[in-house]
């Protein structure tokens, strides 16, 4: 063999053994970011300190780890591009685990399952019906089911969080009947209905429970709760690929959150409904 390749193929061989004899990482430490804008899942308060849903779980979940968490604020457009690029560990900001997601980072087990609706104002008028609508997230198929809405919002300014699994669902089922304005962060959507600049909004509902349980909104529920596996799995906490040892932590936490019943008492706390996922 020529000396050239068995030198490379020697050092191939190092680095294979290397690799593979590399002492799992300890993580002691976890810089976790959020939006701290997407109340009640998480919100800044005037301290600077951080609460809501994600924030409390997170306390518990880190205590159960024994790891010392931090808590950084990040820009929704700015989560996965920062956790790729290592500026953080962990995205917490309900996150729901979607295929196309899946390409870039991975994704601990769900803590939560929220289903999503549309609201607008009480003073509209506006009812899109009651009830619960489980859709698949094939727009073929799940078009005859939602051909009840689709007609109620012809004509409609529909609201909606660009970069979301709930805007592709709003963009084919609605896209040909309705205009659809899209913004960068979940407040912005609901300031536009307040002020009549949208009709709707489609949002989680655990995001808009905590808009209707501030006094004086006028904001109401006017559609079915949408649920099922178009939204995927449900919200998760995003690593990085190839952090197989945080993902065990994360997974392991949770499950012991989910099991004595944690996520369920935080769910209903924040949003009074228990979203906590299917176990199955």
């Amino acid at each position: 063999m020529n000396n050239k390749k068995l030198g490379f193929a020697a050092c191939s061989l190092l680095l294979a053994l290397a690799s593979f004899n590399a002492p799992a990482k300890e993580w002691e430490n976890l810089q976790i970011a959020t939006e701290g804008v997407y109340e009640p899942w998480n919100r800044t308060l005037p301290d600077g300190s951080f609460d809501g849903f994600e924030p409390q779980m997170a306390k518990v979940l880190c205590e159960r780890m024994q790891v010392r968490c931090t808590i950084v604020v990040q820009d929704w457009d700015g989560l996965i591009p920062g956790l790729k690029a290592g500026k953080f560990d962990v995205v917490m900001d309900a996150l729901a685990i979607s295929p196309q997601r899946r390409q870039v980072i991975d994704f601990s087990r769900p803590y939560t399952k929220a289903p999503a609706t549309f609201v607008a104002l009480r003073s509209s008028g506006i009812d899109l019906g009651g009830g619960s609508l489980s859709l698949r997230g094939d727009a073929a198929q799940d078009g005859p089911l939602v051909d009840a809405l689709r007609k109620k919002l012809e004509g409609k300014l529909i609201g909606i969080v660009s970069g979301t699994v709930y805007s592709k669902f709003i963009h084919d089922q609605f896209g040909q009947v309705a205009t659809i304005r899209e913004y960068k962060t979940p407040p912005e959507p609901l300031m536009d209905l307040k002020n009549g600049r949208v009709d709707v909004v489609f949002e989680d509902l655990g995001f808009l429970a905590g808009e209707m349980q501030r006094g004086g909104s006028d904001v109401v529920l006017v559609g079915p709760a949408i649920n099922g596996p178009i939204w995927g799995e449900g919200e998760a906490f995003g690593i990085r690929k190839g952090e197989p040892e945080l993902k065990a932590k994360l997974d392991a936490a949770i499950a012991s959150l989910i099991a004595d019943g944690t996520i369920a008492d935080l769910s209903r706390k924040w949003f009074k409904h228990d979203f906590t996922p299917p176990t199955h």
